[in-house]
């Protein structure tokens, strides 16, 4: 009789999650994916996706009540799906910024609410979300995505403490630059204005450089793995070049984090 274990994953159609989704089942995992538009990709991934718009509750509840017609239990979440929002605050209409929280982090919140209480019942799981670098530091021209990323740590550090009785496991991951999508996968403020042109361009060519130089986003998948694997897993799970580094150099000293960061992006 089968007993693998069951792993949803959201935004597993491209990207990181895609990377992670092929590894997961390649590993014998039964894993479930989702997407938006599942029967544009269902004949280009070896696992089934699911239908989910990960902004809208009832799409959720869908996605998870379809997922239970197929299996007993779900053993992990990964909260992957997630968009860049780029510009400055000034430029971003609030609508843009709303619609940015409500993908990197309520999409996320959502679903994890949607599933703990199966979690509950089952007294055990595990909660892996997808956050970033620059949920620990910071990111001119990308304040939305940033304050998303930032706002993922605080809620998932919690609820690790809140959940833990329950045998339930939260962690999140926290990439640094790698070699992906990101920016075909962008969204840009509403208008510009000429004051921001200078930084802009340097933010541009600063995160263009980093992504060129950085690695293929392997680890990432492999870091998934082992959190899976693991027993107890830790919280954090900071993966990439400096990603350890940064956010400690931003804890003991703002002041040289923010001269070495300005003078990076030749500021």
């Amino acid at each position: 009789m089968e007993n693998r274990k069951v792993i949803l994953i959201t935004g597993a159609a491209s990207g990181i999650g895609l990377l992670i989704a092929d590894k997961l089942h390649m590993d014998g995992y039964k894993v479930f994916g989702t997407s938006r538009f599942p029967d544009k990709y269902k004949d280009k991934v070896p696992f089934e996706l699911l239908p989910l718009d990960i902004t809208s509750e009832e799409s959720i509840q869908h996605c998870v009540d379809i997922l239970f017609t197929k299996v007993a239990g779900l053993d992990v979440l990964i909260n992957n799906a997630g968009a860049f929002l780029g510009g400055s605050v000034e430029e971003t209409t609030i609508e843009q910024a709303y619609k940015q929280f409500e993908i990197n982090f309520w999409g996320a919140v959502k679903m994890t609410k949607a599933i703990l209480p199966i979690m509950r019942k089952q007294r055990a799981g595990k909660i892996i979300t997808t956050g970033s670098l620059t949920g620990l530091i910071g990111l001119p021209l990308g304040c939305y995505y940033a304050a998303t990323k930032h706002a993922l740590e605080g809620f998932f550090k919690s609820l690790r403490l809140e959940v833990k009785s329950f045998n339930i496991k939260v962690s999140v991951i926290e990439p640094a630059f790698f070699k992906t999508n990101i920016d075909s996968a962008s969204e840009y403020a509403a208008e510009t204005i000429a004051d921001y042109d200078e930084i802009r361009k340097r933010a541009i060519d600063f995160v263009k450089s980093s992504v060129a130089g950085a690695l293929t986003p392997e680890p990432v998948a492999d870091t998934v793995l082992r959190i899976i694997k693991s027993e107890n897993p830790k919280y954090s799970y900071p993966i990439g070049k400096n990603s350890k580094f940064l956010p400690a150099l931003h804890f003991l000293s703002p002041g040289m984090f923010e001269a070495g960061f300005l003078k990076k992006l030749k500021i």
